[in-house]
């Protein structure tokens, strides 16, 4: 499974990420910027949310 949180890029933002496929955390994380952020993604935003995403290590 991949996590990403969004308060690595955004301080304060509690929403977390989780997927079997990055891409679907990227889907959730633009939604998640529009709708919780006003941020529209961008180029930049999307490569840096990719190297912030990691596998959580099983239990």
């Amino acid at each position: 499974m991949k996590l990403f949180r969004c308060g690595d890029v955004v301080p304060g933002c509690a929403a977390t990420f989780r997927a079997v496929e990055e891409d679907e955390i990227l889907g959730a994380v633009g939604e998640h910027a529009v709708r919780d952020h006003g941020v529209q993604p961008d180029d930049a935003m999307v490569a840096r949310v990719r190297r912030l995403v990691v596998v959580e290590p099983e239990p």
